[in-house]
């Protein structure tokens, strides 16, 4: 006669091991469920745009919290940013606009796509009168958008920049 385990630990293993109705056993759906919730996690994370998947704007440099009085695309067509989001020598990459602007000296502000012409990452800093990719390293001048370091082989294209008073519009 077949002698079945007597603790308790091993009449749970053994009931956890049986087939249920549906001839799976309660370990194997249980360890299913949780994978699919995990890759549906990490798939809800990604970004289809090969940037960092993260929609708020971000002040070159890193941080990834929004400035105060951050930026905005409107239904007329473009972003907004404060002249104090933008450092001389640095920019402010807004995310959401898809646009880096900089300053490259005191009260010069340029505005560029802040998607790279190499993969279409989005640039992540400016600094050092550069602007930079963090996908495959390219490196662009922050006054002109013109490459410095590849592998991008095209500039980044410039975008209009309205000063009025303390905001820039950039179109």
């Amino acid at each position: 006669m077949d002698q079945q385990p007597t603790t308790p630990a091993a009449r749970d293993e053994r009931i956890e091991q049986q087939p249920g109705a549906g001839g799976h056993s309660r370990r194997r759906v249980l360890t299913g469920g949780a994978t699919l919730a995990a890759a549906t996690g990490l798939a809800a994370c990604g970004g289809s745009d090969g940037g960092s998947g993260a929609t708020s704007s971000a002040p070159a440099g890193g941080s990834s919290a929004p400035a105060a009085g951050g930026s905005g695309s409107g239904g007329g067509g473009g972003a907004t940013v404060q002249t104090s989001q933008v450092p001389v020598g640095g920019g402010y990459v807004d995310e959401g606009a898809k646009v880096v602007v900089t300053q490259p000296t005191q009260g010069q502000f340029k505005a560029f796509t802040a998607v790279c012409t190499h993969e279409q990452c989005l640039v992540d800093q400016v600094a050092a009168g550069k602007i930079e990719c963090p996908c495959h390293g390219s490196v662009f001048n922050a006054e002109t958008g013109a490459v410095e370091k590849g592998p991008a082989e095209a500039p980044l294209a410039a975008k209009q920049v309205t000063v009025e008073g303390s905001t820039l519009r950039i179109g």
